[in-house]
């Protein structure tokens, strides 16, 4: 029965006229690259995740910037060491300077260090959020490209009803159910970008959170290095 209802959709899908089927295509395009997106970006922030949740633990059993920086290449997947990193170079940048007599503001060290952070942070989220609008374009657009499918097919089919001999639902039915197939499409593509897309930004503004949080307290740490 389901080989039947499969084989069904697929006469239909390739039954339909060359503007449905163009919009076919491209629903099918879209699905594959909505799917593509979800699996690698749930790979991604499950590393992300693994990785940033063992990055904390090592930053906070020891406090030393200059072990975490040695033990933390490994988690190249957490966001929170990509920031750390930025912030130990330049505050590794400043004691140098001190250590070479400069004079140091130490309000004015801290600024810069946050501002390093900031900037790390903004690379990250960047790096995080790549790829969720698509999945949002998806949601939204796809149903509405399937809606456009099956107008342009159901006016074909009456279209065509025009010039049939018996005008009768028989001859208009097969032309509607080919065209509400889009529509269909349309949802099925939409429908898991939807599911993924709140999934990943629900994710993705926890990780801003805690990469907010991670930077002031690597600048509350600084303030020891720097004496303040």
């Amino acid at each position: 029965m389901e080989v039947e209802a499969s084989t069904g959709v697929l006469a239909m899908m390739l039954g339909s006229g060359p503007v449905v089927k163009a919009v076919l295509a491209l629903l099918i395009v879209l699905s594959v690259a909505g799917w593509t997106i979800t699996i690698a970006k749930f790979l991604q922030l499950r590393r992300a995740r693994s990785d940033s949740e063992e990055f904390s633990a090592l930053f906070w059993e020891t406090r030393d910037f200059a072990k975490v920086d040695d033990s933390s290449n490994r988690l190249s997947g957490s966001p929170l060491a990509k920031i750390f990193h930025s912030g130990y170079r330049e505050l590794s940048h400043i004691l140098q300077e001190a250590r070479g007599g400069q004079r140091r503001d130490i309000n004015g060290d801290l600024d810069t260090i946050e501002r390093a952070l900031r900037r790390a942070e903004l690379d990250e989220a960047a790096k995080l959020e790549k790829g969720v609008t698509f999945l949002a374009t998806v949601a939204s657009a796809a149903p509405f490209i399937g809606l456009f499918g099956t107008v342009w097919g159901i006016m074909t089919a009456f279209h065509g009803l025009s010039f049939a001999k018996n005008s009768t639902i028989q001859a208009v039915a097969p032309g509607i159910s080919e065209a509400l197939v889009a529509t269909a499409i349309g949802l099925a593509a939409a429908i898991p970008a939807a599911v993924a897309y709140n999934y990943f930004a629900m994710a993705v503004r926890r990780f801003r959170e805690s990469m907010d949080k991670f930077a002031r307290d690597f600048v509350n740490v600084s303030r020891r290095y720097l004496g303040a």
